[in-house]
């Protein structure tokens, strides 16, 4: 789901609603559900009287509460009145923040998401880091709404977040120190031609306004030449299913069905359909995707490649497409419960399996295929062709992706190792557009002039061997490239250099011309 709850439904990850398995008395008779209750009371109070250290009911209560929706399904949770209040607050913008999208791995808060140029997002930190310590208090112990609390506060202000990478048994930790900022809420964070004809637009969350902004920047890049649109969903979590119809609206002809829902109560069986022709129904679209893209990025983007409307280009998605909604209760507290699935319109289920696997377990298959019971079943779009489900989305054309940058690399982030050398390479060069041309697209130059010294800095630092290969010396030269052209030229210029650097962005300016080949039947 969207890190950021909202009392809509939105769509996060797919679940069967129901009851636990109830004890069984003999060999074919269930206890009745007062006796399970029965059970649960005598059992709450003999800790209550008995237990070697006091404990409250209230303590009891909610851990039984937590117990119980982490058997239903990993993203369902219970809010207390005061996180509840408090995490309505953050969510009105009322207290500034670190860039950082937290999701609970097996009850250890984990980066999801990260806000382009926040601080978070200037440190190194990456999808996938484990928070292990917040000034240097452990985070054992509380849930991730407090965490996300402890991680806001005072503009200007900064916390020190210790994480962890890498295997779970075997992690390589870190510290970095962020900066706590007020973010301004615009889901469009670029929108540029890629070349003369191509317009490019990256969407970072399904909000409130994203549909609006997403039809804004295709305007845009129309009237200045654009004849193909690339959509960019890469590291999107996904948010409010209403925002996913409206975006894939603006792509399609009225009464399209872009996704339905279904739940174990009639009122969550719903069909989603356009209410409009789009404004760019005729525009060749690809969307990018990658392990990373969830929830409501994925339903979108399954309904225009199951209608034959997109080309997906990249990595396998995330596999969350559960539709959940907030029940505020009458004591203040507020239960975010699971209460139905998304399916595409060809009968796909996106959601990965769960059940009878660790949420370390299920996090940890993010962008890799689902359970083979599930994806065995073929499905096929208008036109025809073969699409899978129950394990994320498999793109039209897949991309290899980037690997996890060194440990040493983020830490030398967080020293400041990498501005030192960026700005001391930006002085150098000449503030112009002639030199802000030269510099994004001269890569032997970036290798001669950062890596060097970035390295030197490191080994005496961290006193590490820093050996690097062809693939990381590169990705270690464009990274700082990027940053060089951030101080020199501004935060456009870095998004320019990001797009023009892009496999994915190139692979699908490769695409465009065999597009309708592409998207059409299969021959047989």
């Amino acid at each position: 789901m969207s890190p950021h709850r909202n009392a809509r439904s939105t769509v996060v990850a797919v679940v069967a609603l129901g009851m636990l398995a109830p004890l069984a008395r003999g060999a074919a008779q269930q206890r009745s559900a007062y006796e399970e209750l029965q059970t649960f009371s005598q059992v709450l109070n003999y800790i209550r009287a008995n237990y070697a250290d006091s404990v409250t009911y209230s303590v009891l209560v909610k851990a039984a509460i937590d117990g119980m929706l982490h058997a239903l399904d990993p993203h369902s949770q219970f809010y207390s009145r005061l996180d509840y209040e408090r995490l309505n607050a953050l969510e009105r913008g009322e207290l500034a923040v670190t860039g950082i999208h937290l999701e609970s791995v097996d009850g250890i808060p984990t980066v999801l998401g990260i806000a382009p140029h926040s601080s978070a997002d200037k440190s190194g930190v990456q999808r996938g880091d484990r928070v292990v310590a917040l000034n240097d208090t452990v985070v054992t112990g509380l849930d991730l709404e407090t965490v996300r609390l402890r991680l806001a506060g005072e503009k200007g202000s900064k916390v020190r977040v210790t994480l962890a990478r890498g295997l779970q048994f075997e992690p390589e930790t870190l510290s970095v120190t962020l900066k706590r900022d007020f973010i301004e809420a615009h889901y469009v964070s670029d929108a540029r031609l890629a070349n003369p004809t191509t317009g490019y637009v990256r969407l970072e969350e399904f909000g409130w306004k994203s549909a609006e902004e997403v039809h804004t920047a295709v305007k845009r890049l129309t009237g200045q030449g654009a004849k193909q649109l690339i959509l960019d969903l890469r590291g999107n979590p996904g948010g409010l299913v209403d925002m996913a119809v409206e975006l894939v609206s603006e792509f399609m002809p009225k009464n399209t069905v872009v996704f339905t829902s279904r739940g174990r109560k009639r009122d969550v069986d719903t069909t989603y359909v356009t209410k409009r022709d789009g404004d760019f129904r005729n525009l060749p679209l690809i969307v990018l995707i990658d392990g990373w893209s969830a929830s409501a990025a994925e339903a979108t983007a399954a309904s225009l490649q199951d209608h034959d409307r997109a080309l997906l280009v990249g990595r396998r998605s995330f596999g969350k497409a559960l539709e959940q909604t907030d029940f505020p209760l009458a004591s203040g507290e507020d239960l975010h419960l699971t209460i139905g699935y998304i399916i595409s319109p060809s009968g796909r289920v996106i959601q990965r399996r769960y059940h009878g696997l660790a949420i370390e377990q299920y996090y940890s298959l993010h962008g890799k295929g689902g359970a083979e019971p599930d994806t065995a079943q073929v499905y096929h779009t208008d036109a025809g062709r073969p699409v899978r489900g129950g394990g994320g989305l498999l793109p039209d054309v897949v991309v290899p992706g980037i690997a996890s940058v060194p440990v040493w690399w983020s830490a030398a982030d967080d020293s400041d190792f990498d501005a030192a050398v960026a700005d001391s390479v930006a002085l150098t060069l000449p503030a112009t557009p002639a030199g802000r041309a030269a510099w994004l697209n001269s890569p032997a130059e970036w290798k001669v002039k950062l890596v060097p010294p970035f390295l030197a800095r490191v080994r005496s630092r961290f006193h590490v061997t820093a050996v690097v290969d062809s693939v990381l010396e590169f990705q270690i030269a464009a990274t700082l490239a990027r940053d060089v052209a951030n101080v020199r030229w501004g935060p456009d210029a870095a998004e320019e250099f990001s797009v023009n650097h892009s496999a994915d962005v190139r692979a699908a300016l490769e695409a465009f011309p065999q597009l309708p080949a592409l998207l059409a039947a299969p021959k047989h």
